[in-house]
């Protein structure tokens, strides 16, 4: 385990005890990663108080039949996008019904991505019933790496999201 990686478990374990401290739950909602992120906190002792469970969308169909996300959606900005990272986030919050969702959405390679989206390319959000956050992010390395740092992003976005107060 690299420190990075110790890191991203030490504050994954912290997100948790934060979130079952505030009597809150997660969901998450992965493409890129492959449930990368849902391994991070089933690794943690005690995560079944508040971690609900994941899903794995790797395929657009996964998308829209499972998270809900509009075919539309994918349609008029792919399913690597801003707003599909927010559907897909909305989606496993309802769908799992947790008090926020996290959703991670991207092209971890190998290959040339896509036009306008380079390997590497990866959006996170995370959401509750009120606010939202996502950002956009541009990875590099192999694809190993960009499903770990991606992950590991997403982490470091949620603690801050339930640090801020964001779920109540």
């Amino acid at each position: 385990m690299t420190a990075k990686q110790a890191s991203g478990a030490f504050k994954a374990t912290a997100l948790g005890a934060s979130l079952k401290r505030n009597n809150l739950t997660l969901a998450a909602a992965e493409s890129c990663t492959g449930g990368f992120l849902s391994h991070l906190f089933t690794n943690i002792p005690g995560s079944s108080d508040w971690f609900k469970g994941g899903v794995v969308a790797y395929d657009n169909a996964v998308k829209t039949k499972i998270l809900g996300v509009k075919a539309s959606t994918i349609e008029r900005h792919g399913a690597v996008s801003e707003e599909t990272a927010v559907e897909m986030a909305r989606g496993i919050k309802k769908k799992l019904d947790a008090d926020v969702g996290a959703a991670i959405t991207g092209i971890a390679g190998p290959g040339k991505g896509i036009p306008g989206k380079p390997v590497g390319t990866v959006y996170i959000c995370v959401a509750s019933a009120r606010k939202k956050t996502v950002k956009k992010f541009q990875f590099k390395g192999a694809r190993v790496k960009i499903k770990t740092l991606s992950a590991l992003k997403a982490v470091e976005m949620l603690e801050r999201f339930v640090l801020r107060g964001a779920l109540k």
